[in-house]
């Protein structure tokens, strides 16, 4: 448990009138985590952070200096970045633009949008023409190959809604090259095939599979491409899984027999989850402890609500407990000790599950659980005002403890 964020939940709890639900950000994790995958990459090739994993405006504030920009998936998305800065590269994606996005994307000064049809473009082409804006686009690519990693969750390599049907290329192309085309220019292709990928050579691999691809595609069609843009999908492990290894993908990409004939072409990434997922914490008391046919549930002041990402998943989400001896009535306190007990929400729904069967040592009423690894796709995809429970409140850890002295810097935002 990150002792700042443990620090904090104790000084929360100690406060509060009500049971404590809240989410907490560890800012100063974010920003040093980025910084250092930053480090670690080859030259030509940039970091932009997908904000669909988490889009709260501090965070997209915090990582500024160290990421090239920001990709975006809707015009919500886009004007949360445009509050935060009116210059910063924007990357616009996502399968479904209406004329109004587009259209927004144009004035709002994107620097790409990754376009997913022809219809997109010929769309695209219309209104730049139109409104005599100039754009550049890449095309999202749906590649047919076996050389893809499989996930859990694939985007590209099978039948999808997401990106140009490889064989559509040609197509696409044709507009582009097109005498009544006067405003859309092709700087290059995205990728983004799959989620969630752990492996790192394997990500290697899917890389460089890529950018033998764009050459490909260079020849075949006389294109000039200066910029490919390999998409995220980088995987957080919830589990016993081992970890993406960031460093070896970028040292073995670096070394790539692949990369190296790059030239002077610009790659891309934009992850989400890896950037933010491990730096965010949702913490919520418990507020009964109940048995049923033999089973006990802990139920908490919050729940899936809050944080969908377990029940999403159909995982159990990583958990530490902090205990707190206060009790203020005067009967019994509920407790459980060295047995299982699945942690529960307190919506009207057997779905409202964030652990089955965890192993717990010790959990009474009025502790607190603290789930881990909840920075990315959490809040975020959650259905917030299902009944009509209370948001959490939000915590900002601003820096680091000084432990000769014992304090840290937190802010505290409501929803």
């Amino acid at each position: 448990m990150n002792p700042n964020v443990e620090s904090l939940v104790k000084s929360i709890h100690h406060q509060a009138a009500d049971p404590l639900c809240a989410y907490i950000y560890d800012l100063v994790g974010i920003q040093q985590h980025a910084a250092q995958m930053v480090k670690t990459m080859p030259e030509q090739t940039h970091l932009f952070y997908a904000i669909k994993a988490n889009p709260n405006k501090r965070i997209i504030k915090e990582l500024l200096p160290f990421v090239k920009g920001f990709e975006v998936a809707s015009i919500g998305e886009l004007l949360k970045v445009r509050e935060v800065s009116d210059q910063v590269p924007i990357l616009f994606g996502g399968p479904g633009k209406k004329e109004y996005e587009l259209e927004m994307a144009l004035e709002k000064n994107v620097s790409f949008i990754h376009v997913e049809s022809l219809l997109e473009l010929k769309k695209l082409c219309f209104l730049a023409k139109k409104k005599e804006k100039t754009i550049s686009v890449l095309f999202r690519m749906n590649i047919r190959s076996s050389a893809l990693p499989k996930t859990n969750i694939s985007m590209g390599g099978r039948p999808s809604q997401f990106g140009l049907d490889e064989p559509l290329l040609r197509e696409a192309i044709s507009i582009v090259k097109s005498e009544e085309n006067t405003h859309v220019h092709l700087r290059g292709f995205h990728f983004h095939s799959l989620s969630n990928n752990l492996q790192a050579d394997l990500h290697v691999e899917m890389v460089n599979h890529y950018i033998e691809k764009v050459k490909q595609w260079e020849k075949i069609y006389q294109l000039n491409v200066d910029i490919i843009n390999a998409g995220g999908g980088f995987g957080v492990s919830y589990d016993d899984t081992p970890q993406f290894d960031w460093h070896r993908f970028t040292t073995g990409l670096g070394n790539s027999e692949a990369f190296g004939k790059l030239g002077d072409k610009q790659l891309f990434f934009e992850p989400g989850r890896f950037i933010v997922a491990n730096y965010g914490y949702y913490a919520a008391e418990v507020v009964d402890i109940k048995q049923a046919a033999g089973q006990f549930f802990a139920v908490l002041r919050g729940g899936t609500h809050h944080n969908r990402l377990p029940a999403s998943w159909r995982h159990n989400h990583p958990f530490a407990v902090i205990p707190f001896g206060k009790w203020p009535y005067p009967f019994e306190r509920p407790e459980v000790r060295n047995t299982t007990v699945t942690i529960v929400g307190e919506l009207c729904t057997p779905k409202d599950q964030l652990h089955e069967n965890a192993e717990i040592e010790q959990l009474r009423a009025g502790d607190v659980v603290v789930f881990k690894q909840s920075g990315a796709y959490c809040w975020t995809i959650s259905h917030h005002d299902f009944l009509g429970h209370p948001h959490p409140d939000f915590y900002y850890v601003t820096e680091r403890t000084n432990h000769e002295q014992n304090h840290h810097s937190t802010e505290k935002q409501y929803s």
